[in-house]
């Protein structure tokens, strides 16, 4: 997709991280934006950040893991710029007992609801409300998914598996525009280390999906968090990236080569038969302590 200039955009996820980081770069490029989150107060100030900035650009309280959310998105994008030509499905969690260094099996029901509504679900109502609408104008679009370098790695519990059926999702919907011949391409956005918040994600859990006696992150894991978020790359770097991809109708977009490694082992363990050498085997820290 060559021209941006008066295009409309909806970002998901977009109050923060990786999702203020490409509302903010479409708004540059001249596109009107929608900005959706399920966070009214940041999503409001960040939308008034890039008004200060005279671009065009709405905020909508969005939960993409509610059908009836996500098509209510779509209503109020229609009613302010009449179409959408750029989807970026973004939002995305990891938490409690459902993240990369969790054990799979202790994972709860609410674990797996809460996950999988938001990262598997959220895309999907986004992919089955939106590309009918962008398909009916006509015009050229990208459709932009944010997985994982974790879609690409073998493990990494559920979050790991949400992020797998993501990419799944964006080679199908690559085949999908292709062999229909559409005016549609895809990119799967597959982060490595950034620096966002994401570890954090707890904060929006519903109520009704909190395990017993669950609690936040305390100040030194976010502390921690922090300090090994701020050697990935900034969010503005990896929104750059995505233009870039959109532009070249890329397909896959990894965006640093830190689990290269991984991903070509994983690769080559599925042509070969063998098994992955390189695959991330370290206790989650109440285990270890449970068998020293």
């Amino acid at each position: 997709m060559q021209e941006l200039r008066d295009k409309v955009a909806v970002v998901t996820g977009a109050a923060s991280g990786i999702g203020f980081a490409m509302a903010e770069r479409f708004a540059g490029e001249g596109m009107k934006v929608v900005l959706a989150d399920i966070e009214e107060d940041a999503l409001d100030a960040s939308v008034s950040v890039l008004r200060q900035q005279e671009f065009e650009v709405i905020g909508v309280v969005t939960d993409v893991s509610s059908a009836e959310s996500v098509e209510a998105l779509a209503e109020k994008t229609i009613e302010a710029f009449g179409k959408v030509h750029v989807l970026c499905s973004n939002a995305g969690v990891v938490g409690g007992n459902a993240g990369p260094r969790s054990v799979l099996w202790e994972a709860s029901l609410s674990d797996w609801t809460w996950v999988t509504n938001v990262n598997y679900w959220g895309v999907a109502h986004c992919i089955r409300v939106f590309v009918p609408m962008m398909l009916s104008h006509g015009e050229e679009g990208h459709v932009v998914i944010t997985a994982s370098c974790n879609g690409l790695m073998p493990g990494n519990g559920v979050y790991g598996a949400t992020k797998h059926a993501v990419v799944s999702m964006s080679e199908s919907l690559y085949r999908d525009f292709h062999r229909l011949d559409t005016k549609l391409h895809v990119t799967c956005l597959c982060p490595g280390l950034v620096n966002t918040a994401i570890i954090d994600a707890g904060r929006n859990r519903p109520e009704a999906l909190r395990n017993p006696g669950e609690q936040r992150p305390t100040a030194e894991q976010l502390s921690r968090a922090a300090e090994r978020a701020a050697q990935g790359l900034d969010s503005a770097e990896v929104a750059d990236m995505v233009i870039e991809a959109m532009r070249r109708n890329q397909l896959y977009l990894v965006t640093g080569p830190e689990f290269n490694e991984r991903i070509e082992d994983r690769m080559q363990s599925i042509l070969t038969g063998r098994n992955p050498q390189h695959f991330p085997l370290e206790l989650p820290e109440r285990q270890r302590s449970a068998r020293q």
